[in-house]
């Protein structure tokens, strides 16, 4: 009777997982990471270096979508669109990381290291605690064996795999520097920022204990942007 408990408890708990796992990728691919509006008329690049056109000094123009944008907002080649505060473009959920979907994408890499680790743990605890129904035979042992052994390697490979790449999204939020920046070494966007203050800028203003909710909702910034420009 204690066996069943446990294994109803492991198989609620795992697929609880795999269900926040699924919907916060769902989300990572179909949401709008951030583009930037196009403009309704073609932009007159003569006056490209004229920062009063938009009103906005820390604005540009990107000659490839012909388009004003806002600061930290870079062109994807991929997309071939410009998005706000753009990471990278990822091919696991086919879509920029950005602005309005970079909490989407954590929680898929925090889901997805979590049931890594928790394969594992289920693994070690299996042979810490044989099971006593299980069939003593050697064919069914060695597939045992051979079963666990690629699970394993497979957890830890996945587990470490994107622990790397939470870490160094987590670390690009508190620093204030998305990966681009990084690589164009333009210095931390605003130094001075309170970290929680930061972390809440991505996954939302309300309770921390909430930001691990896939289906919470996100800041509104500039979802009124709007650009119109006059030749």
């Amino acid at each position: 009777m204690s066996n069943n408990l446990w294994g109803t408890f492991h198989t609620v708990i795992f697929n609880v997982l795999v269900l926040l796992l699924t919907i916060s990728h769902f989300k990572a691919v179909v949401s709008d990471p951030g583009t930037v509006p196009l403009p309704q008329t073609r932009i007159d690049f003569s006056d490209i270096h004229s920062a009063e056109t938009v009103g906005e000094v820390d604005w540009t123009i990107c000659t490839r979508c012909e388009t004003y944008r806002p600061p930290r907002a870079h062109h994807c080649r991929i997309c071939k669109r410009c998005i706000r505060r753009m990471d990278h473009h990822c091919p696991w959920i086919n879509n920029c990381v950005g602005e309005r979907n970079q909490k989407y994408f954590i929680q898929f890499l925090l889901y997805v290291g979590a049931l890594s680790m928790y394969a594992i743990s289920l693994i070690v605890i299996s042979w810490v605690y044989e099971c006593q129904e299980c069939d003593p035979d050697v064919p069914t042992k060695q597939r045992r064996i051979m079963h666990c052994v690629i699970l394993l390697l497979e957890s830890a490979l996945f587990g470490l795999f994107v622990s790397a790449i939470l870490t160094d999204q987590l670390q690009a939020i508190l620093s204030d520097e998305t990966g681009i920046e990084q690589i164009q070494k333009q210095g931390p966007y605003r130094p001075n920022k309170p970290k929680m203050l930061l972390l809440s800028e991505v996954c939302g203003r309300q309770h921390p204990l909430l930001w691990i909710l896939p289906c919470s909702k996100l800041p509104r910034k500039f979802d009124s942007l709007v650009i119109d420009h006059h030749v």
